[in-house]
């Protein structure tokens, strides 16, 4: 559905996308990521022929942007992370005006307009002005436009900004109902909301790809060596004591809470496998494990380690990850 293929764009030496190139399939809902600066916003421009390339090429259902880019847009629907409300319209006033750029035929609009209303929830509001709406709401206009007319693409940079937890909810639910007839490109830096509804994720940095695949193959590629455990047992120094001795464990860091004993067990490598050996010990210790799993496994581990630049990096990228997933627990 689209191609983007050694795209650059260069502002005055500033490479904000630099030679990257990566494809978006047919229904399905791609995850675009990276940190602030990355180049996603402008990757995403370019694909909408709202931005120049420097070089490159960008193909949308078959039409190049730059040589037919008419006919490319005409297949995009776009929510830009700021979007270009008329303020002193209604919201059925806007999508009017937004139905007449996109030349949806006039006999088609009226029930294209109610469409879109319907699906994103502004029925309530449609009459008001949209300087009147609330943020939430006036995402929702933006959302209802960038799907009006049902193009093959739609491109939403961060359309859950703003929104309250139920509104993210339904917005979530809406964009996996779209995935049936459309393609969707997500940007968000909300990674929980990018594994609950995309299907493949593409990560970039400094303008450049780093990885692209679905959420768990990317952690899967990620998965460390190291392990977190649980076992049953009040015995923090006896716990620490057999599982250091094991073959291939570099380190261990024990945390205890009423029965139970959390372990941090470090291997001394990536291609180490200590599992095996952490089960016998359990059962010959008589500690029952109840809970064994690979430490830093997450998207937002993989999103951090990737897109860290250095060696403190990393080891704090780990950290903040290793602490995230405490708190959700």
């Amino acid at each position: 559905m689209i191609e983007v293929r050694d795209l650059v764009k260069d502002y005055g030496g500033h490479l904000a996308v630099d030679h990257l190139s990566f494809t978006v399939e047919k229904g399905q809902i791609y995850g675009f990521l990276g940190p602030n600066g990355a180049g996603k916003s402008t990757t995403m421009n370019i694909i909408t022929g709202y931005t120049g390339m420097t070089s490159g090429e960008v193909i949308v259902n078959g039409y190049n942007i730059a040589q037919e880019p008419e006919k490319a847009r005409r297949c995009i629907g776009y929510l830009p992370e700021l979007p270009p409300l008329y303020t002193d319209m209604t919201a059925r006033e806007y999508l009017e005006f937004a139905a007449e750029l996109k030349k949806i035929p006039k006999a088609q609009q009226k029930e294209n307009i109610d469409e879109v209303v319907r699906l994103t929830g502004i029925e309530n509001v449609q009459g008001r002005l949209i300087k009147n709406l609330s943020k939430g709401y006036r995402q929702r206009v933006g959302l209802a436009q960038a799907i009006l007319g049902f193009p093959e693409v739609i491109i939403l940079d961060e359309p859950t900004v703003g929104l309250d937890p139920k509104q993210i909810l339904d917005i979530r639910e809406l964009i996996k109902s779209l995935a049936h007839e459309h393609t969707v490109i997500l940007s968000s830096h909300i990674l929980s909301e990018v594994q609950a509804v995309c299907d493949h994720v593409i990560i970039i940095h400094h303008g450049r790809l780093l990885a692209s695949g679905t959420p768990e193959q990317l952690e899967a590629q990620m998965r460390s060596a190291d392990l977190e455990v649980v076992v049953k047992t009040d015995r923090t120094e006896l716990a620490k004591e057999i599982f250091s001795q094991l073959p291939n464990v570099k380190s261990v860091d024990c945390s205890t809470s009423g029965e139970e004993t959390t372990m941090h067990i470090k291997a001394d490598s990536e291609q180490a496998d200590i599992r095996e050996n952490v089960f016998n010990a359990c059962v010959q210790a008589d500690m029952p494990l109840l809970m064994m799993r690979p430490e830093g496994v997450s998207l937002e581990t993989v999103f951090l380690q990737l897109t860290a630049d250095s060696a403190q990096d990393i080891a704090q990228a780990k950290a903040t990850a290793i602490n995230a997933e405490k708190e959700a627990q």
